[in-house]
This record gives structure tokens, C-alpha cells and sequence, in this order.
């Protein structure tokens, strides 16, 4: 049974295109994880630092900035938060994007790829309920 050449390069694009949004994701993931991972460092710096209410200095693109140090923090939380929610969103998209790749290939869904964690409110009520 001969294919049509045109109809398989056209599959082979989709394929191709599917993967790539895949592992551009993927890749986005993890430069933000990075990220978030710098300003865990710099959080943990700061609170160790010897002047807690001091200043500290942030870089901001190609300068440095002497901002106090409770801003700083602040400024790093609600960074964290962002980068977070980017993450998460990022996670959400992945799997939808995966599962049209293997969609497009012919595969079977993967199976346990859709769990989410439970909230910390869901395991105290687990734990209650398994200690009676």
C-alpha cells in the first residue's frame, strides 16, 4: 500500500512541529527553574546576611542597584511567585502538548501523566480519616 509523498511529508512536518513545541517547552521549564532557583540562593542570602535591614545590591540588567534589604526580599517573593505560576502553567501546557504528539504519532495516551498533587488541605483530611 503506497503513500502519497506529499501526504507523509506533511505528516513528518506535524510531527516535527509537535516535537519541537514540545522541547521548547520543556527547555522554557527549565530556564525558569533556573531562575527560580538564583533567587531561592539570593533569598537565602539575604537572610543570613549579618545586617538583616540593611541594604543589599541588585543587579538589573547591566547595573547594579543598592536597595534595602526588605525590599529586596519582597521583590524576590513576589518574583518567586510568578515564576511559580509560570512553571505550573508551563507543566499544564506540556502535557497537553505531549499528548497531541503522541496523538499525531499514533500512540497511546500516556497513562498517570494528568495526576495533580493533592493540596496540603486534602492530605490532613487523608490522614484524618486514616487515623479514625
Amino acid at each position: 500500500m503506497a503513500r502519497d509523498p506529499a501526504f507523509v511529508l506533511r505528516y513528518l512536518a506535524e510531527v516535527e512541529e509537535l516535537a519541537e513545541d514540545v522541547l521548547a517547552a520543556r527547555q522554557q521549564i527549565v530556564d525558569l527553574d533556573v531562575k527560580r532557583n538564583r533567587n531561592r540562593e539570593a533569598l537565602r542570602a539575604l537572610h543570613k546576611s549579618p545586617e538583616p535591614e540593611g541594604t543589599a545590591m541588585v543587579c538589573f540588567g547591566s547595573m547594579f542597584i543598592e536597595l534595602p534589604a526588605a525590599q529586596t526580599r519582597d521583590m524576590l517573593r513576589k518574583d518567586q511567585e510568578q515564576l511559580d505560576e509560570e512553571i505550573k502553567n508551563l507543566r499544564k501546557e506540556l502535557r497537553v502538548k505531549v499528548n497531541r504528539l503522541y496523538e499525531a504519532q499514533g500512540k497511546p495516551e500516556l497513562k498517570g501523566f494528568n495526576l495533580n498533587p493533592m493540596s496540603a488541605e486534602e492530605m490532613k483530611l487523608i490522614n484524618r480519616i486514616l487515623e479514625g
